[in-house]
């Protein structure tokens, strides 16, 4: 039997919960203020993905996510398989808990449903009783919001998951378990006559994976660490989701905190142990290299990165810093994708601009290369690849005050309120550039360009940098001072990225 390599998806694809329905495997995660949110990945065999789509088109409300809010939005969510509908729940820190569905996972889904409003209320869970026919959740709480945390939340909840039955009772309180703080994400499950609630604790970078089991959905229940670091380089190793294949093996995804690179997500083999109680790992341990599940052999397949925008259409992969407006792209009769260069106040600061297109920064050595040509005649826009979190650099062209347009190298540490240079600008006389990243070790970024005189180096090397939550992006943007009249355009074609 062959093997695979931890991990499995090698970026950013946080907080992950896995279905399986019949032979399929489908994954979402987190996707916090990005739109469309809600990703769905498939595989056949938990090895290899492709994103095949989202389930959410925009952000709600969209008074809250007009601009970037790159911390909040769709926190954790849970993906299910009941009644013959796929259903995905999350929590905003801010607003409460949704949920949608679908018959298909391509849709159409539903529009979001507010299950149960409220602030802090974080990673739900449902669950459908095979054995009884109720329905549970379960939810975690985010002490920003909340002011408590590290206790889990279950509700009886009406089966068509519409409403929630009681005012909810606390059934975990880890502040009563030695050594247990921060247990969060729970994933809610009903084997061999117990309830079971999957949960790490500990923190994102330093904690463990935690199993709990009780008769009874609401407890008492006790708990056992199942999956932790031990002398591996896998911290963490943080939440995720178990599932069964059809042919009765157990597995368990979970991600691991990589600084700029974000959470990554491992497969885990799993068993149940003579005592009842599940083994992930190498007996608790997280692996490496590890023979792969019993399923149909697939051919290596990934989340799709390249993109020659065909018809000004950008791929699954894009998703805007906010809910998009009509406009800012462009559909037309050739390839290449044309950003309208949005008059904004906040130009000068890309951590602050809803219309860049972005995608996960990769997770190994790679290049990223994108040609740019500027076409808005406005003094000051500007257009560029960009590497964007806490800290951001970008490279690109800027049309100037006499008309010119030059190549332009800007970034900005994680304090500064403007953009400055990270090299003196340069002509590019025909308004048009080929821009390279090299992503190196550590999320180091080295830039380059070509205006027409053969690509060359800018600027000093670039340490990437995550947001809270969220690890670094590429982008791909098109922005100009604020002021009257009407937005000019920038195209980009053939973006590619290529293993270093």
């Amino acid at each position: 039997m062959t093997t695979y390599t931890n991990p499995v998806l090698n970026a950013d694809w946080s907080d992950p919960d896995v279905v399986c329905v019949g032979d399929d495997f489908y994954l979402t995660a987190s996707s916090f203020g990005r739109t469309p949110g809600l990703p769905l990945l498939h595989s056949r065999d938990l090895v290899n993905w492709t994103l095949v789509g989202h389930a959410l088109d925009r952000l709600t409300p969209a008074a809250e996510f007009g601009r970037p809010r790159h911390d909040r939005g769709v926190w954790a969510p849970s993906i299910r398989h009941h009644d013959d509908r796929f259903w995905i729940f999350w929590g905003d820190p801010d607003q409460g808990i949704f949920q949608v569905n679908a018959p298909q996972i391509r849709g159409p889904w539903t529009r979001p449903h507010l299950l149960k409003e409220g602030r802090g209320l974080i990673d739900p869970c449902p669950l459908w009783d095979p054995e009884t026919g109720e329905a549970y959740l379960v939810h975690a709480w985010a002490k920003s919001r909340a002011g408590v945390k590290n206790r889990l939340t279950g509700h009886r909840m009406h089966p068509d998951g519409t409403s929630l039955l009681d005012d909810g009772k606390v059934i975990v309180d880890a502040d009563r378990i030695p050594g247990w703080f921060t247990l969060e994400g729970p994933k809610l499950y009903r084997h061999d006559g117990w309830f079971w609630i999957l949960a790490p604790a500990g923190g994102v970078e330093t904690g463990w994976q935690g199993a709990l089991r009780s008769r009874d959905f609401f407890g008492p229940y006790e708990e056992r660490i199942v999956l932790e670091q031990k002398d591996t380089d896998v911290n963490g190793p943080h939440q995720g989701g178990w599932v069964r294949t059809p042919a009765g093996e157990d597995w368990f995804l979970h991600f691991q905190q990589r600084g700029a690179y974000g959470r990554v997500v491992h497969l885990q083999p799993m068993r149940w142990g003579n005592d009842g109680w599940p083994v992930l790992g190498d007996d608790g341990a997280p692996v490496l290299v590890h023979d792969r599940p019993r399923l149909p052999a697939q051919p290596p397949a990934a989340p799709a990165t390249d993109d020659d925008f065909p018809g000004g259409r950008f791929g699954r992969q894009w998703q805007w810093t906010a809910d998009p407006q009509d406009g800012w792209a462009t559909q037309h009769s050739g390839d290449g994708l044309r950003l309208a260069c949005v008059r904004d106040l906040d130009a000068h600061d890309l951590r602050r601009l809803p219309n860049v297109l972005t995608q996960r920064l990769p997770g190994m050595p790679s290049a990223v290369e994108v040609t740019l040509q500027l076409h808005d005649a406005e003094p000051g826009a500007r257009a560029g690849l960009a590497v964007l979190g806490d800290a951001f650099a970008w490279i690109g062209l800027q049309r100037d005050a006499d008309g010119t347009v030059r190549l332009v190298h800007r970034f900005a540490e994680p304090v500064a309120e403007a953009e400055r240079d990270a090299a003196r600008s340069r002509p590019a006389p025909h308004g048009r550039a080929r821009l390279r990243i090299e992503i190196g070790a550590g999320a180091r970024c080295r830039f380059l360009a070509d205006p027409g005189d053969g690509l060359s180096p800018s600027g000093p090397v670039f340490a990437a940098t995550p947001w809270r939550w969220v690890g670094a992006l590429l982008g791909l943007f098109a922005a100009a001072p604020d002021g009257p009249g009407r937005a000019g355009a920038a195209t980009f074609t053939r973006f590619r990225i290529t293993p270093l």
